[in-house]
């Protein structure tokens, strides 16, 4: 086989960030090559680096506070390199988006909510290609053919708030290929996304890449996704390329500590584990004399750890035993949660959406239940049905007998103290004008919990202690913190009042897989001491089987099968089941 041609040179990249305080080295001197056709994967945690990395070589780093403070970015061409850093911003934009185009991590916020899809699509192919309007809406119309919208028409009169997050995705994959660029560069593009979703994206984008021979830098935190995807693979850690290589000998032999970690974060496939591993369980990061750290090795070998960590079957089925000797503390009847559609000239319904389509289920005191299934599968309306913050059109939900849909409002109020939620974005559920001890405060305010606000504080620092946050960030805001930390303060609101029961709905699904372990253990921790029983919304069942004692898969609304969670993993009896267990990305 011939050797590629070298396509996108980076050579001693440094990028830095003025703060208040100090000056942040977000890159440190990375180095690499990406050759035409190859797919090069960059993983590690928020933090990393990779990020920064990507918008680098698009030259959309702003300028302050951030600067490339040193390096080359050469772009080979057939008349020689050329040094993007050189380049004025006017010469850059003829190559942004025509020779190199990115796909950003949320679609939503990528495109302009004032615009229907297609017209931002054409104005891509517009602004790079001297064609006609008519000639932009045709070759818009064939790649939305060719990402597989379900109805290219239909999507390119929509407004982007009209499709599902896996749609707007490929809305912004037809526009980062309408130039047929020569390096894509797709930044957490599945991130978030469905099971399903994500492995159809990930086979879309690999047959758009044949296609074309287009050259992909493909930046994600989950090993399990460059392995799907990536040729070689680039480990960054706090702004350095820790290891590369090619992805076979990455996972079959990695030499770092840290990405001996990221490969053992994700809840296995197998074996039920007491917790998950975590970074801090393979290295150490510790000082020397001189101010500078280095990374000191604790655990060699993830096959060990993780033997160490699991938990014989007997062990699961007695806890399951225990478990259901007693009265359940939830039970849902019958339940239906239907959306008017479609409503005559006076109002009448005459169509439905049916969320939630007649479903029955028990949950038991101190259980973890799972909720599984695809986005619009019905979970988080049942979620919410369940909370009494949607309406119920059919059916009962009993809390500790009784029935909360038959409940007044005063009622209602008094029993929020025992049922909590906690949400999938923490930043949303949060008021940014709030400090995060006052938010924890509120709900205890609201239900005159404790004599004053004194005691009250000194629960709200216990709390966050518990949830490995320190005192002293009671008066820092939310944007002071990173997703996993604002997921901590989170829960630990959802715990301020000492409920008997939380919803969890896609509280992990966004996180890093290694600030997604710390979570899951922490919720595993707060559930045995605490000891309130969980429903757990996710449409990653892996996540789900790892958390949970029983698991319900839903689909359309309805319940497609339901049992111990690892049974259903194990011998899923279910068509749609086994394709959601066949989607989740197993490496290699």
């Amino acid at each position: 086989m011939s050797e590629k041609k070298k396509l996108l040179e980076v050579k001693n990249l440094e990028v830095q960030f003025d703060t208040e305080n100090a000056t942040v080295t977000a890159v440190k001197g990375i180095s690499f090559t990406l050759n035409r056709g190859e797919t090069i994967g960059i993983v590690g945690e928020s933090g990393s680096g990779k990020s920064v990395t990507s918008l680098s070589i698009m030259r959309l780093i702003a300028e302050p506070p951030g600067r490339i403070s040193g390096g080359e970015i050469l772009f080979h061409t057939e008349g020689g390199a050329i040094d993007f850093l050189s380049l004025s911003e006017k010469e850059m934009q003829k190559h942004r988006g025509n020779d190199v185009a990115m796909i950003f991590q949320e679609p939503m916020t990528s495109l302009n909510p004032v615009f229907t899809c297609g017209n931002q699509v054409m104005e891509a192919i517009l602004t790079h290609q001297k064609v006609s309007k008519e000639a932009a809406k045709q070759q818009t119309l064939a790649l939305f053919e060719k990402v597989k919208l379900p109805d290219p028409e239909r999507a390119f009169r929509s407004y982007p708030h009209q499709l599902s997050g896996g749609q707007k995705q490929r809305v912004m994959i037809a526009m980062a290929m309408s130039c047929n660029p020569s390096v894509l560069i797709a930044d957490e593009p599945t991130t978030a996304l469905d099971v399903t979703v994500q492995k159809t994206i990930l086979d879309l984008m690999k047959d758009l890449q044949r296609e074309s021979d287009t050259a992909v830098v493909f930046i994600t935190h989950d090993l399990g996704v460059i392995a799907e995807i990536a040729d070689r693979v680039l480990v960054m850690y706090k702004g350095e390329i820790v290891e590369q290589g090619a992805v076979e000998q990455i996972f079959s032999a990695p030499q770092h500590p840290y990405t001996k970690s990221l490969l053992a974060c994700r809840p296995p496939l197998g074996d039920r584990l007491r917790r998950l591993p975590v970074v801090a369980d393979f290295m150490e990061v510790v000082k020397n004399d001189d101010g500078t750290t280095k990374i000191i090795e604790k655990a060699d070998s993830v096959g060990q750890l993780l033997t160490q960590m699991k938990i014989p079957q007997t062990e699961i089925q007695a806890r399951l035993s225990d478990l259901m000797k007693n009265e359940p503390i939830l039970r849902v009847q019958n339940l239906k949660t239907w959306f008017p559609s479609k409503k005559n000239f006076f109002g009448k319904p005459l169509e439905y959406v049916k969320a939630v389509d007649d479903v029955s289920f028990d949950v038991y005191p101190g259980e973890t239940l799972g909720l599984v299934g695809e986005s619009g599968c019905g979970k988080t309306t049942l979620g919410r049905t369940i909370l009494r913050l949607s309406p119920a059109t059919e059916g009962s939900i009993f809390f500790e007998n009784e029935d909360l849909t038959r409940m007044k409002a005063d009622r209602l109020k008094a029993l929020r103290r025992d049922i909590q939620i906690i949400f999938q974005d923490p930043y949303s559920s949060l008021n940014p004008r709030m400090t995060i001890g006052s938010a924890i405060m509120e709900p205890m305010q609201v239900h005159k919990l404790y004599k004053n606000d004194a005691e009250r504080k000194e629960k709200v620092i216990e709390l966050l202690e518990t949830v490995s946050l320190d005192a002293n960030h009671f008066n820092r805001y939310p944007h002071e913190f990173s997703g996993g930390q604002r997921q901590r303060i989170c829960i630990a609101r959802a715990l301020a009042l000492n409920p008997k029961f939380i919803i969890c709905d896609e509280s992990v699904s966004a996180l890093d897989v290694s600030v997604q372990a710390q979570v899951l253990n922490l919720l595993i921790e707060l559930r045995q001491k605490m000891q309130f029983t969980c429903i757990f919304i996710s449409h990653d069942l892996s996540v789900v089987k790892f958390i949970s004692d029983r698991m319900v898969v839903m689909n359309k609304g309805k319940i497609e099968e339901m049992g111990v969670a690892d049974d259903i993993y194990n011998n899923p009896q279910q068509d749609y089941t086994k394709r959601l267990i066949a989607a989740i990305p197993k490496g290699l």
